[in-house]
C-alpha cells in the first residue's frame, strides 16, 4: 500500500463530489509537509479553486474535512493558505511499513519479456596504456547506471568498445620492439597493461628527443614532429597492420592480449563488467561500408580529392569529414560501424554513451547520423556527458606518465581503509583475512561513493583523505551504519513480523516515510541518468535513522511491542541500504 496513491486517488474524489469534476491523477500535487508545520504530506489546493468557486483556504477547508471523513489513513488536518496539510495516523504507516517489510525487491521493478532493451556503453580503454582515474569515473558510472535502468525495469546490455587500432597502439609496439629487449609481463613481474602503458610513455620521451635534435639542427619544430624518424616509422607500421602484414598483426595480437589481461584484473577489483566487448579493428571496416552505403543512397558526398563527407547544415551544424582521402576511417566511421554490429546482436530500443562531455559535439553528429541511416534509436541515442576528474594538485597527461593509475589508486584506497579502520579501533577482535576484506569493502565504498555521488555533468576534484571519513556524506559513514543496524539484529537474534497496534513518534514516522521515498529516487534517478540522485538518497536516509537511533533505544526498550516494531524498522532500513547501495556497485560489511 503506498500512502500518496491512497491520498491521491481519495483527492480525485472528494474533488468529484464535492464539485462534480472528474480531475486527472497528475492534477493532485503531494509533497511532504514542511517541518515549520504540523502533518506529513500537503495537498496543493490551488488546481481546485476555478472549479470550487471559493477562496484556496475555504477550498482547502472543505478538502480536508472531505479527506478526514472517508479517508481512514488521514487522522488531522490544517489549512495553510491554499496548502492542506494532512496528518496520516499510525495505523497507515505501520501497514506501510509492513508491505515494505513483506517486499524483497521494495522500489525497485522487474524486466518482462516486453521489457525495452537498453544498451549502454561504458569504459572504451585505448590498447596503449593502463586505466586511470578519469576511466574510473567512466566506468563506475556506467556501470550503476546500467543496475538503475535494470530496476527500473528495463532489460539492459552493458557493452565495451576497445580502441585497439590506430597509431598511439603502433606507438607503444614499435618502442617495445626498439627498447623492449623481449621484455614480458611474466618477465618484468608487471601487469600486462602496465607494460605496455610504459612503452607507451618511453614512445614519447625519445620522439620529444628527436624533435628537439632535428630543431638544433635547424629545423622548424611543427616540421620536426613530421620528419622525426620515429613518427615515420610509427606510420609506416600502420600502414602494414592495415596491409594485414602478418609480423606487425602477430605483435599487434600478442601485445593486445597482455593488455587485455591487465584491464580483466583491474576491472574484476572495480566490481565492473560487460555482457559484449566489442573491439574497433572489427568494427570500423563495417563502418566504411556502411557509409559507402549511406553514399550510393545520396545521403552523404565525395568531394574531389576523394573524401567523404556527411553535409549537416540543414541541421545548423557544419560538414563533417567520414572517410579520409585515402580511405582511411575516422572515428565517426568506427562508431557507425559499431552501431551497425550492435544492431544486428540486439533488438536495441535505446542507446546510451557514457563518454566525457568534450565528445558533446561528436554524440550530437552521431545521432544525425545513425537516424538518417536507418537506425531506429539513432535520433533518441543518449550520450551521458560526464565532466573530468582533477585531482588536488591538477590534470593527468598519459603521455607524460603523469596519470593517476587506476591499480594504483584501488590499492591506496584500500590501504587507508585499512589504516584509518586500526587507527579508529574498528578492527578489534577480528582476523587479518577479515580486516582485509573489510578494508577492501570500505576502501572501494569510499571510492564510489566520493566520485557517484557528485552530478555527473560537473567537473569534480577527488580528494582519497576526504573520501576515507566515517562520518558525513561519504560511503563508509553509511556502510557503517548498515553494519551497526546488522550488529543490533544478530544480537535480538529473531525479527518478528510488524506489531499492529504501536504509538509512533514524531522520528519514527520520519523515518518510515523515508524508506516509502526509495521507489520514487530509483525511478527519478532513472529519469534523470543520475547515479548522484540514488547516492543523496543512501545518505539522506541514513542520516535520519541515525537521528532517531540516537534519542530511541531499539534493544533496551522496555515496552515489547514498541521494541518489536524497532527491530522491524530497523531491518528494513538496512534492506534498503543494501538495495541502493547496490545500485551504486557498493558494497556493505555485515561488520565494521
Amino acid at each position: 500500500m503506498n500512502i500518496e496513491a491512497l491520498i491521491s486517488k481519495a483527492a480525485q474524489e472528494a474533488v468529484k463530489a464535492l464539485y462534480g469534476v472528474e480531475v486527472p491523477e497528475k492534477m493532485v500535487q503531494l509533497q511532504k509537509t514542511r517541518s515549520e508545520f504540523e502533518g506529513n504530506l500537503t495537498l496543493v489546493v490551488f488546481p481546485f479553486v476555478k472549479m470550487a468557486r471559493k477562496s484556496p483556504e475555504q477550498t482547502a477547508q472543505e478538502l480536508g474535512e472531505y479527506l478526514q471523513k472517508n479517508c481512514g489513513a488521514i487522522e488531522k488536518f490544517n489549512v495553510v493558505k491554499g496548502f492542506l496539510n494532512l496528518s496520516i495516523g499510525d495505523g497507515a504507516w505501520l501497514q506501510l511499513l509492513s508491505a515494505i517489510d513483506a517486499d524483497d525487491h521494495f522500489g525497485t521493478k522487474q524486466a518482462t519479456d516486453n521489457s525495452p532493451l537498453v544498451m549502454i556503453e561504458y569504459s572504451s580503454p585505448n590498447t596503449n596504456k593502463p586505466l586511470h582515474l578519469g576511466h574510473v569515473r567512466n566506468n563506475l558510472l556506467g556501470w550503476s547506471l546500467a543496475q538503475i535502468m535494470e530496476a527500473n525495469g528495463n532489460k539492459v546490455v552493458k557493452t565495451n568498445i576497445v580502441n585497439d587500432r590506430g597509431i598511439h597502439i603502433c606507438k607503444s609496439m614499435l618502442a617495445w620492439l626498439k627498447y623492449g629487449n623481449g621484455e614480458t609481463p611474466e618477465s618484468s613481474g608487471k601487469k600486462g597493461d602496465h607494460l605496455i602503458g610504459d612503452y607507451y610513455v618511453a614512445f614519447d620521451k625519445h620522439y620529444r628527443e628527436e624533435i628537439k635534435e632535428l630543431v638544433a639542427q635547424g629545423m622548424d619544430e611543427e616540421k620536426a614532429k613530421q620528419e622525426a624518424p620515429l613518427i615515420k616509422e610509427a606510420h609506416e607500421m600502420l600502414v602494414k597492420w592495415e596491409q594485414n602484414d602478418p609480423e606487425v598483426r602477430a605483435l599487434w595480437e600478442k601485445m593486445n592480449n597482455w593488455v587485455y589481461a591487465g584491464f580483466d584484473e583491474t576491472y574484476k577489483k572495480m566490481g565492473v563488467g560487460f555482457d559484449k566487448i566489442y573491439y574497433e579493428s572489427q568494427t570500423y571496416l563495417k563502418g566504411k561500408a556502411k557509409v559507402e552505403e549511406g553514399l550510393a543512397k545520396g545521403l552523404f558526398e565525395r568531394h574531389e580529392d576523394n573524401s567523404v563527407w556527411a553535409d549537416l547544415t540543414n541541421e545548423g551544424l557544419d560538414q563533417k569529414l567520414l572517410l579520409r582521402s585515402d580511405g582511411t576511417s575516422v572515428y565517426m566511421t568506427q562508431d557507425i560501424g559499431t552501431a551497425e554490429m550492435r544492431f544486428q546482436d540486439y533488438p536495441i530500443d535505446k542507446m546510451i554513451y557514457v563518454v566525457g562531455n568534450e565528445q558533446n559535439y561528436h554524440f550530437q553528429v552521431l545521432s544525425i547520423l545513425l537516424d538518417r541511416l536507418g537506425f531506429k534509436w539513432g535520433k533518441e541515442l543518449t550520450h551521458f556527458s560526464y565532466g573530468m576528474v582533477e585531482l588536488p594538485n591538477g590534470k593527468m597527461k598519459s603521455r607524460e606518465g603523469t596519470v593517476v593509475d587506476a591499480d594504483d589508486l584501488m590499492a591506496l584506497m584500500v590501504e587507508d581503509a585499512y589504516k584509518t579502520s586500526m587507527e579508529l579501533g574498528k578492527f578489534d577482535d577480528m582476523t587479518e583475512e577479515e580486516r582485509r576484506e573489510i578494508a577492501r569493502i570500505v576502501g572501494m565504498g569510499a571510492l564510489k561513493y566520493f566520485i557517484l555521488k557528485v552530478d555527473a555533468r560537473k567537473n569534480m576534484l577527488f580528494n582519497p583523505e576526504e573520501s576515507i571519513d566515517f562520518n558525513g556524506n561519504t560511503g563508509p559513514f553509511i556502510q557503517y551504519t548498515y553494519a551497526r543496524i546488522r550488529s543490533i539484529l544478530r544480537k535480538a537474534s529473531q525479527v518478528a513480523e510488524c506489531p499492529k497496534n504501536v504509538e509512533l513518534s514524531d522520528k519514527e514516522i520520519e523515518l518510515i516515510q523515508k524508506m516509502n521515498e526509495f521507489g520514487a529516487a530509483v525511478e527519478q534517478a532513472g529519469k534523470d541518468y543520475s547515479p548522484s540522485g540514488i547516492a543523496n538518497y543512501c545518505y539522506e536516509l541514513t542520516k535520519v535513522f541515525n537521528q532517531f537511533y540516537h534519542d530511541y533505544s531499539i534493544l533496551n526498550e522496555p515496552d515489547e511491542q514498541k521494541r518489536l516494531f524497532r527491530l522491524v524498522l530497523a531491518k528494513n532500513v538496512a534492506k534498503i541500504i543494501k538495495s541502493a547501495m547496490s545500485l551504486l556497485g557498493i558494497e556493505v560489511p555485515e561488520r565494521m
